[in-house]
Parts: structure tokens; sequence; C-alpha cells
């Protein structure tokens, strides 16, 4: 693991890191933050996940998480969204929404996409395994988050792992990715055309298929240019009602889809993970 830089933050470091990853076959970049803590201590983690077009730099850069980090003593982690490489295939029309930076956290299945597009085995696998080798994180207790795209992720990697990650949360997420057109688009161009491979990369179809969590907290701007026509996240409260899954969906007034929505709330969400990794 190469450390490409690291920089003073609020008592902690912010780091960010480029490795070769087995699961892609590429190298891939993400980024850690380390509050301050005493020597010999093991922090809890939570990932956040990015969404369509973003890298690691999107949440580092304009997140806003670190002093909510320090405060609370959590670990952060922002990967990349997809693998990077000249030989990585991208959208032929060079769409923002299929191809680089928008792996969609699934294990791609068709070709050409299924050698390098990977991404579900980087997010639950491989890299938890180099956190817990290089970092002072309590794997034990982990949570996850995401915006858009990564709130998709987030929300259908916690529903998949409920014993690994005590919290999930999600801006904006992509609820029912088989029902929209950016997941159409991506889950047909990755796994093909099955629709019932599709399901386990849905969260609303996971809840339906017997899915659970504890609790889930969504923020969604009711300004977001996305939101009827992508991200529906009245699908996610039928379906939530209906399982009895405790939902806290807040509808943000004046927000659209961008970091200045995501900075407003990341120190609530923060601290709603941190209650649950005591």
């Amino acid at each position: 693991m190469e450390t490409v830089s690291t920089n003073q933050a609020f008592g902690g470091v912010q780091g960010v890191y480029r490795h070769a990853s087995a699961a892609t076959g590429t190298e891939m970049t993400f980024a850690v933050y380390v509050p301050p803590h005493a020597p010999g201590a093991k922090l809890p983690v939570v990932w956040y996940l990015s969404g369509l077009t973003c890298t690691h730099a999107n949440a580092t850069e304009k997140g806003e998480y670190r002093r909510a980090a320090a405060e609370l003593g959590l670990i952060v982690v922002t990967p990349d969204t997809s693998p990077r490489g000249p030989d990585v295939p991208d959208d032929a029309e060079g769409a923002y929404d299929f191809g680089l930076g928008a792996g969609f956290y699934v294990d791609a299945t068709e070709a050409p996409w299924a050698t390098h597009y990977r991404m579900w085995s980087y997010i639950t696998d491989e890299l938890p395994a180099l956190l817990a080798a290089h970092f002072p994180a309590d794997m034990a207790r982990q949570s996850i988050t995401g915006h858009s795209m990564g709130g998709h992720g987030a929300l259908t990697i916690g529903l998949s792992f409920p014993d690994r990650y005590r919290a999930v949360s999600a801006f904006a997420p992509i609820v029912a990715p088989s029902q929209v057109p950016w997941g159409e688009k991506a889950l047909g161009g990755y796994l093909g055309a099955d629709r019932a491979a599709w399901r386990k990369h849905d969260a609303v179809a996971l809840i339906e298929d017997g899915a659970r969590v504890p609790a889930l907290l969504v923020d969604q701007g009711a300004a977001d240019q996305f939101l009827a026509g992508q991200l529906r996240p009245e699908l996610l409260a039928a379906a939530c009602e209906k399982a009895g899954i405790p939902l806290t969906l807040r509808l943000q007034s004046g927000y659209d889809h961008s970091y200045y929505f995501i900075s407003t709330f990341m120190a609530d969400h923060l601290g709603w993970h941190a209650e649950r990794l005591k």
C-alpha cells in the first residue's frame, strides 16, 4: 500500500492511499480519516460510498465530515466508485452514468465489464481486509452510508450484511434501481437482462425478499432534480412500512442533490452512526 498524501485535520490524519487491487485488477485509490485517539486504541469505522462521477476526493474535499468524526472518534473511509486505468472499459458514448466513475457497487458478470468492475467484492471483502491490517480499526464496529449511487450501495450492502454493519444511512439514495433509468441501464449493462439477478442489488427488492436491518436513516433534498425520476424514496418508505423496518426519512426543504446538501446533514448522520457504534 502506497501513501499518496497525509494531512492533519482536527487533531487527526486525513490520508489518501493507493494499492494494487486483486478484486478489480487495477490500482485503486481510497481515503481514510483517522481521528485523534489514544495509542493502541481501536476505533469504530464509518464507510462512505460516493455517487456517480465521483472519486474518493469528492467526499474528502466537500463532505465536511472531519470535525464531527474527530469529536465522535470515528474512522471515515471514502473509497473510489469504480476501477480506473488504461485497460478499464468505459461507456462507448462517454456517458456519466455507466462505466468509469459509475461502478454501481456490483460485481459485473457481462463482458467486457466483468474483468474489472468488481466493486461489490472490493468494498465488502478486499478493502475491509486492508483497513484492518493497516489502520486502528475496530472491525466489530462498522457502519455504512453513502450518496445517490453510493446511497444505493450503502443500502444494499447494509441489508446484505446486517451482522456486520451496526448502522445504515443514506443521502438521496437510488432506492429501487430496477425501477428507474439509472439503475436499469447500470444493472442491465453489468449483470445482464435477467432481472432476477438484479434483486440483490436493489434495496426495495432486498427488503421485499426478506432482508432486515434494525433501522434506516435517509435524508433527501426536496429540490433534488433527480427526486421523482431516479430516486423514488417513497418506494423505500412503502417497503420499510410493510416489512416493519423503522425508517427515518427526512425530506429537506430547498436542498438539491449536491454536496452543499450532503455537508449540511453529514454531522447528523455521523452522530446517528456513533450512537449505534458504541
